[in-house]
């Protein structure tokens, strides 16, 4: 099912501390030449790395079986959006609903019998999703996230979550639980009688514990337009979100597949990850904003308030500059230590993870 018309986007012109990515007419012209355009049965080697410039309806049924170790998914919600000139219109729940299954049937085949599925969804369409998705899979868990961007309500609550549900194919899956610990600050510090503190550790920059990742994440920034893998993508996930997922969810090595690729953060994040990826996305324009944020990873695999090994609650950019510090060698003698540490976590001096 086609969303509507295609449209390449100019950028405008910005200010300096604006890093939102945007692309030249030199730029489509190079990076659509990436895309992967199927016309016929596609092997795993055929789609390992690459990005599909395609309707997921029109190539489904060119994709091989048992190939997907993760599958992340973040459909149009049941709202009226606009995706670059591309209009996905609300519609009755139910006619949702059918939606949802048309297409998500076709991808069962494609997933090992261990994988495991996440599917993004709002307060409207998420009774909707769950309802398609447990026809073919396991419910595990939902994931409800603070998306802290948005206007307020004058006549309701303001609507500030999303909900992620978590899926697997069978009862054996992947859940590496060690590498998504979150790292917070300890208010209320506890000693034993003998003054040891008491499942937390004391460091230069404060008092923190490494806690076990719950389904309520509330570390989670939007990207802004001072952040480098910020997009015009009006619904874009924040990498570290992606990273989460990625993971918990799979190991190096491991085919990650996303079939409404939008601005590539899926791609992007597997690939810094190491593992395999592969996303499908009916927009050229976004296609290429994604080869264009995977070219970039060659040079910057940092994810924004994820370092150490572990991710860190939102607003502690000093404190990561001041764990970074004592882990790091001295910097060279032209660039202050902070400034190289904080550059590293982040990619930009104005970044808030």
């Amino acid at each position: 099912m086609k969303l509507g018309h295609d449209k390449k986007q100019i950028p405008a012109k910005k200010t300096n501390r604006n890093k939102t990515l945007t692309l030249t007419k030199l730029e489509i012209k190079k990076f659509s030449s990436r895309l992967l355009i199927p016309t016929a049965n596609l092997s795993v080697q055929d789609l390992e790395n690459k990005i599909i410039h395609d309707d997921l309806l029109e190539i489904s049924d060119y994709l091989p079986n048992q190939f997907v170790d993760l599958l992340f998914i973040d459909p149009p919600y049941n709202i009226t959006k606009n995706f670059n000139e591309r209009t996905f219109r609300e519609r009755k729940h139910e006619d949702y609903e059918s939606w949802l299954d048309n297409w998500l049937k076709k991808l069962v085949r494609i997933l090992k019998p261990n994988s495991s599925i996440y599917i993004c969804g709002d307060w409207k369409s998420s009774s909707a999703i769950f309802n398609a998705a447990r026809k073919y899979f396991i419910p595990q868990n939902r994931i409800t996230w603070e998306r802290e961007k948005g206007r307020g309500a004058k006549s309701n609550w303001k609507n500030c979550s999303e909900d992620i549900w978590f899926f697997t194919k069978s009862k054996n899956f992947t859940f590496n639980v060690d590498d998504v610990k979150l790292k917070r600050k300890v208010i209320a510090p506890y000693r034993d009688e003998k003054g040891t503190p008491k499942d937390w550790e004391k460091h230069e920059s404060g008092n923190f514990r490494i806690t076990h990742p719950s389904n309520v994440w509330t570390d989670i920034t939007i990207p802004f337009w001072s952040m480098p893998e910020n997009t015009a993508h009006p619904t874009q996930k924040p990498e570290k979100l992606l990273a989460k997922i990625i993971l918990a969810s799979s190991n190096k090595g491991d085919f990650v597949f996303d079939p409404f690729l939008g601005s590539g953060t899926t791609a992007v994040v597997a690939k810094k990850l190491e593992r395999k990826y592969c996303g499908v996305e009916i927009d050229e324009y976004y296609c290429c904003l994604a080869e264009k944020r995977l070219a970039a990873v060659d040079k910057d695999k940092s994810i924004q308030g994820y370092s150490g090994g572990v991710f860190w609650e939102r607003n502690t950019l000093s404190e990561q500059v001041s764990s970074a510090r004592s882990q790091k060698s001295p910097p060279k003698a032209d660039q202050p230590l902070a400034e190289k540490v904080k550059s590293k976590l982040t990619g930009d001096l104005f970044l808030f993870p």
